[in-house]
This record gives C-alpha cells, structure tokens and sequence, in this order.
C-alpha cells in the first residue's frame, strides 16, 4: 500500500530542519561572548573611525634607489660638417658662441714673470742676483711644473695662480728665505694661453691672452685684419672645444657687438668663404687628431660609468627580488584586511605599502561582493575597539549607490573584517538546497512502504 507524504509533512521537516538546514552567519548580539556595538557609516563617523591610529608600512629603501648618476669629462665632438662646394655660392648663418666670463689671468707655463726689488744698497748687496736679472731684463720662466727658480730663495709655484696670488708666494718666500719682501711682479711675456688666427687674413698670428680679455676684433686686427675679394660671401669661424662657430663677415662690420665677442684660450679663428674650405680644411686637420684622442677617452669613460651603473643595479634588482620572494613565503610582516560572507572570495587582502587602502579598495580590488547572494544594506567593517573589551561593527547600506561614496572614504586598519551578510531568501534557498534531498529520500521510502 503506498503512503504519500502530505505538504503538512514536508512543511514541517522544512521548520524542524531535522538539525541538517542552513545555518547563516550574521552580525548581532546572539551565540557571542563579546561586546558588539554596531554603528551605522555616515559622513560624521567615516571621521570617527579614521581617527584610529595608523601608519602604512613603508617599502624599503631600495625601491627608491635610482642606478643613476656619476658624470664623464671631455664632452668633445668634432668640427661641423664643412659645407660642400657647389656651382651656386651660399651664404651661411650667424652661430655665435656662448658667452663666457674667462675671470683673472692666471699664470702658465711658458710665461715669463719680472720680479723688480728696490734699488736701495742693502738690497743689492743682499739680492745681487736678482738686481742683475732685473737690470738686463731678464725675467722668470715658468718652467713645466709650473714654478720658477730665484737665486738664493729656491723654486717657487706660480702656475694655475692669479698675478695677486703670485705676489703673496713670492712674498712668502723671500720672508721665509730672510730678504726684504719689498719688490713688485708683472708678466713680461705672456706665452701660456694664445688664440690662433688663420685663413684670409694677412697674416696667420699667435695671438697671446693677457691680463685683459681679448676679443675677436683684437684677434682679428693683430694678424693684419681680413683680406677676402668678397666680404658678401666671407666668413669669420670661431673653433672651441670641438664645435665650429661662423659670423658672416658683413654682420662682423655691422655690428659691434659681434667684434667684442671674448676669446679663450685654444680657440682658433679662421677667416673662409662658404664656397672655398679647402685652407679651412687644412688648417683643422692637426686639430682633429686631439678631438679624437679625447673622444676615446670619453668613449672609455662612458663604458666605466655604464658598467657602474649595470653593477649598481644588478644589485638592486638582486635585493628587490630578495624582498619580493620573502614576502611571496610570508617572511616580511604585513598588514591585513579579511574578508568574510558574500564576497567574491573569502579572503585577506593586504594593506598596501606607503598609502592608507579604504573599504571601497577592500571590495573592489578582491572582485567585490556577490550581487546575488549578498545584501547590499548589511554591509560591516568588524573592529576591535582600543581596549579590546567590544567589537565595533561599522555597517554601510549600500542599498542607495550613492552610500558607496562613504565607502571611498572608510580607512581600514590591520585585522578588520569585512562582512557582507546574505539575502534573506539566500538564506533561504540554502536551507531547501539541504533539506529537499532528505525529503525526497524519506519521500521515495514511504511510497515503497
């Protein structure tokens, strides 16, 4: 005879659940020991529970290390491309070199210094040596290793000093060798620091550097001034550390300024047309040779400091890596947030290093929360209060979208939960996903019976 099991039956296995049906977590004061105060996450007590403590773990110093720096010298280049005679004569632009300050004339090798002392008896009988030098006109040459040698004082360094500065050495030394410091130096030869004048000029010149500044104009005179049959096409190339200046010949009479451009020491002037290099080419041959000397020594320290840096940062790739692979195996302390109920994966999500992280990058970053299981009104942050005795549930009703701007503004802390709560009819699906394969069992035994 068979039985049939009336809704009454399965209604009431459903209520008893017979200790088998879902049991859903919650945020509440039943089945707890602890103290649970639930606050609701408003715009006021967003600030109330930023006030917390807390400072982000910061990464170490090695990821803010930079490989970078170190610097090479002798940044030369070679002169610019000449231009390329053609059947049409060009005219060429104005490239002015930079201005430049050379400061006080320093002594150098090669020059010639005069020391005069007083003419007096005493000083004569004592300095003999240095009045004859002095009444033949006979100077002192600073010698390679940039000093000079007077009789009875011994050597003197006057190289790389400013004429001020000499006298003080000079001084100095006559004092400590027991003469009477009452003299006066002036160079007489200036033969350490010249400028070259070639090409279309009258005649090429060595042009020496003295304690004024010298200008093109001077330079330019002193080799017996420009001799081109056209000043149209003419041009004035200024020759520096690598790279080649021109002022178009015509601008150079026109304009003052450009005659009181200020020459250094090494620069070479080379008066050409723009159609004809064939002089001015000449003339820089013997220079390229220097440029490329320095240029291979710039090359070698180029690599020199490219291998530093490789080593620098092979080392700190080495300890980054070091750093990452520890925290990988849980070796370096972290802060963590967990998170709990209708999430997308229950799991803890580490607080990021250097910035503070809020409930919205919590939520967002791991997947965010199940649309269709969890509810949106129960949403809470759980956290122990400062002295342990009570748990503060922060709960965010996220029902009106709007409510998730609070989110963006919820900091978190080390160990706070994230608990999103389920829906009351997932709660209740649950429950019949468990009882209905019993009921249908105790279904199929009773109809056999």
């Amino acid at each position: 005879m068979k039985r049939y099991v009336s809704g009454a039956v399965i209604a009431l296995f459903l209520l008893a659940g017979c200790g088998i049906t879902y049991v859903n977590p919650e945020v509440g004061l039943r089945n707890t020991t602890a103290n649970v105060e639930v606050v609701e996450i408003t715009t006021r007590t967003v600030q109330i529970a930023n006030s917390a403590p807390y400072t982000p773990m910061s990464l170490p110093q090695v990821f803010y290390a930079a490989t970078g720096g170190g610097s090479t010298s002798g940044n030369v280049g070679l002169p610019a491309q000449p231009f390329v005679p053609n059947e049409q004569r060009q005219s060429a632009n104005l490239r002015l070199p930079p201005p430049v300050d050379p400061g006080p004339y320093e002594i150098g090798v090669g020059d010639m210094v005069l020391l005069a002392t007083k003419a007096a008896s005493s000083t004569v009988e004592e300095l003999s040596g240095l009045l004859a030098a002095q009444n033949q006109r006979q100077g002192y040459t600073v010698r390679d290793d940039g000093t000079i040698s007077i009789p009875d004082v011994g050597s003197v360094q006057l190289g790389g000093l400013t004429l001020e500065e000499a006298e003080a050495e000079v001084f100095q030394a006559l004092v400590e060798a027991g003469f009477n410091p009452a003299f006066s130096l002036e160079v007489a030869e200036f033969n350490s620091k010249r400028v070259v004048v070639g090409g279309a000029v009258a005649q090429t010149a060595l042009v020496p550097i003295t304690l004024t500044r010298l200008d093109l104009g001077e330079a330019v005179a002193a080799a017996g001034g420009v001799t081109v049959p056209d000043e149209e096409f003419a041009l004035i190339r200024i020759y520096r550390d690598g790279t080649l200046y021109q002022i178009p010949y015509e601008e150079y009479l026109s304009n003052p300024d450009l005659r009181n451009t200020t020459l250094l020491a090494g620069d070479a002037v080379y008066v050409d047309t723009t159609y004809d290099l064939d002089r001015a080419l000449q003339f820089y041959e013997q220079q390229i040779d220097v440029i490329s000397l320095r240029q291979e020594a710039q090359a070698a320290a180029l690599d020199q400091l490219q291998t530093e840096i490789s080593l620098r940062r092979a080392a700190l790739n080495e300890q980054r890596d070091n750093f990452l692979a520890r925290t990988e195996l849980g070796a370096e302390a972290r802060d963590y947030v967990y998170l709990a109920g209708e999430v997308e994966t229950q799991s803890r999500f580490p607080l990021p290093y250097g910035r503070q992280a809020t409930l919205a990058d919590v939520l967002y970053e791991t997947g965010g929360f199940e649309v269709e299981t969890g509810n949106p009104r129960e949403i809470y942050v759980l956290r122990p209060s400062s002295g342990g005795d009570t748990v503060v549930a922060w709960r965010l009703n996220a029902s009106n979208a709007i409510n998730l701007v609070l989110a963006t503004q919820f900091e978190m802390r080390p160990n706070d939960i994230v608990f999103i709560e389920s829906q009351p009819i997932t709660v209740w699906n649950r429950a019949v996903s468990q009882a209905l394969p019993n009921l249908i069992s105790i279904a199929r035994v009773t109809e056999n019976n």
